[in-house]
């Protein structure tokens, strides 16, 4: 019997760790098992008709927050065209309530509850006649219009046992994609928001293990590996040695890693402050700095301790920190959430995401609902629309808030002009991101689609409209963050360029190959064509780079930045009074 996993991802880049762990592990079944993943933005029936020419016996479907409806939609599509197949579910969104799931849909003829290497191995020899159904712990099935239910959602006990989930065939595949990777299973937080209230215990692979499935992954070159480990630091005695055998490779792959800050210890925080850079990019998880919320989801956060370490990770400058907020959470209202954020905003993270409350099914803090007078959506991803404390109307403005900030501020475009801009309201980032939402809706800059030029406009706009007076400073700042964020390719025409304005001083700076070489190693004259596409030189007002870096003691009215295009980060500096020789020329601002 041929069996096919298949999931809809919620990305093209994304790829299913789960489902190449369930194909490995049950190999040993001597079933042909197959892999197809799609994505939530396929058609359905486009789906369909892939799945059918493929004419498997079995079809398991991986159910998640982000597909369980398009997932029962095509599990009932797949059984009116291929009424003798055999239908399985598994998955976080089908693991809590599994005969709700059998009886509400009729073409489904099994559910996997919990890990699934092991019950779904049992089952496919249970089809082939090897084996009792009803002797399955961890599975529901339809029996003769009934539903029965055996044990409870199940866990691997040993995770050597499982197989490396990739093929070289998968890992040719995937290399410029994201790649799964998991050392551990289990998280030693109960926080309840998370399904890991509904577990309990972390388990590990042991670290040879580990070693062997990283080495497989940085010999096939693949551009990312991204830990689902829930808390990857912990245990000192598994995470340190594998950031210290990552550390030692010689390769090109990012490691994402979500820790919690707080239990880094002084050794963690050294080892990580000469790490290569860009080996490791870490989320950490904050959620809230109410401490009554804190209390409420179980979740412990030393806000003195994460304040330090950020702090530090932040200081070394290389590796990418992305901090996560929650929005709906008990206790906390929505002047309390923009403390949060302001809180969080201070540690300057490359990323902040703010994310919005999941009831999700298996969770306590959907046990506990009606006790904080939770609304949700009553079908996937069941988000909160409002409760006790936050009222529908700010959670819908926090949902604007949040897309004007990714495009704004977690694009990492506008690192000048927003620091600027924050200063302008008092430090009050929350208070700047609210005034810039509204200024978004009323120009009804939510409704429509936006590229980075026009962000750049709506920006300009913005400080003309709110801060008329110091619109010249906010100009000029956006234009020194054109040429960093988009590497020189932006130029929009409402900025005031130097174009032709100290023409002469730059050709004259271009062509002595020996003051230049003090900025740039190694350079010689060739062509203006090639100067163009590797370098620019825009000059500044001080006040400008007084907003952005310590600037020199010499320095004059009109201060001459190269940037330099030759490497993946945009690398700027400033270029001495004495090396560009002014013609007089001075800005006024």
């Amino acid at each position: 019997m041929k069996v096919l996993l298949t999931v809809l991802n919620a990305k093209y880049i994304h790829s299913s760790l789960a489902l190449r762990y369930l194909q490995s592990y049950c190999q040993s079944s001597s079933e042909e098992i197959a892999i197809s993943e799609y994505s939530i933005n396929h058609k359905l029936l486009d789906v369909l008709a892939d799945i059918y020419v493929q004419k498997p016996k079995i079809i398991g479907l991986a159910c998640y927050i982000w597909n369980i409806d398009l997932t029962l939609a095509l599990a009932a599509m797949l059984k009116q065209v291929m009424p003798e197949s055999i239908i399985v579910l598994g998955g976080p969104e089908v693991s809590y309530d599994p005969a709700e799931v059998l009886r509400a849909n009729n073409a489904v003829d099994f559910v996997v509850q919990g890990e699934g290497e092991e019950v779904l191995l049992q089952l496919l020899k249970a089809l082939q006649g090897s084996g009792e159904i009803a002797a399955i712990s961890g599975l529901s099935w339809r029996e003769k219009g009934q539903v029965y239910t055996n044990g409870c959602p199940q866990q691997v006990a040993s995770l050597d046992s499982l197989p490396f989930p990739y093929s070289d065939k998968d890992l040719s595949e995937l290399k410029e994609k994201i790649v799964y990777y998991e050392s551990s299973r289990g998280c030693p937080f109960s926080c309840q928001y998370c399904l890991s209230s509904a577990t309990s215990g972390v388990r590990f692979l042991s670290l040879n293990r580990v070693f062997q499935d990283l080495k497989r992954l940085i010999d096939a070159d693949v551009r990312q590996v991204k830990f689902v480990d829930r808390t990857f630091n912990a245990k000192k005695e598994h995470y340190l040695p594998i950031l210290q055998f990552l550390a030692k490779q010689q390769c090109r792959t990012n490691f994402h890693l979500e820790i919690a800050a707080d239990i880094l210890d002084e050794e963690g925080l050294a080892f990580l402050k000469d790490a290569p850079n860009n080996r490791f990019q870490m989320e950490i998880g904050i959620q809230s700095t109410y401490e009554p919320t804190l209390a409420e989801i179980q979740r412990k956060n030393n806000w003195p301790r994460i304040v330090d370490h950020v702090t530090r990770l932040r200081s070394y400058g290389n590796m990418h920190l992305h901090l996560d907020l929650i929005v709906g959470l008990p206790y906390e209202g929505y002047d309390r959430f923009g403390q949060s954020f302001n809180d969080v905003f201070r540690l300057q993270p490359h990323m902040l995401q703010i994310g919005f409350l999941k009831m999700l099914k298996g969770s306590g803090i959907r046990k506990s609902a009606d006790r904080h007078g939770y609304e949700f959506t009553a079908y996937a991803p069941y988000e909160v629309l409002k409760n006790s404390y936050m009222s529908y109307d700010e959670i819908r403005r926090l949902h604007l808030l949040e897309d004007v900030f990714d495009h704004i501020y977690n694009s990492g475009r506008f690192t000048a002009t927003v620091k600027w801009l924050t200063e302008m309201n008092a430090g009050d980032a929350f208070h700047l991101f609210e005034t810039l939402t509204a200024y978004w809706e009323n120009e009804n800059l939510h409704r429509v689609a936006h590229s980075p030029k026009s962000i750049i406009r709506y920006i300009w706009n913005f400080c003309r409209m709110h801060y008329p007076q110091e619109a010249a400073l906010g100009e000029q700042l956006l234009k020194f963050d054109a040429l960093i964020g988009a590497k020189g390719t932006l130029r929009p025409d409402f900025l005031p360029w130097n174009e032709e304005q100290w023409g002469e001083e730059k050709n004259q700076f271009w062509r002595n190959d020996q003051i230049v070489r003090q900025y740039i190693e190694g350079y010689t004259f060739t062509t203006w064509r090639e100067l163009k596409r590797l370098y620019h030189i825009e000059v500044f007002p001080a006040a400008v780079l007084a907003q952005i870096a310590q600037i020199p003691d010499d320095a004059g009215p009109n201060i001459p930045v190269l940037f330099i295009y030759t490497e993946d980060e945009v690398l700027w500096q400033v270029i001495k009074a004495a090396d560009f020789n002014f013609g007089g020329t001075r800005f006024a601002l």
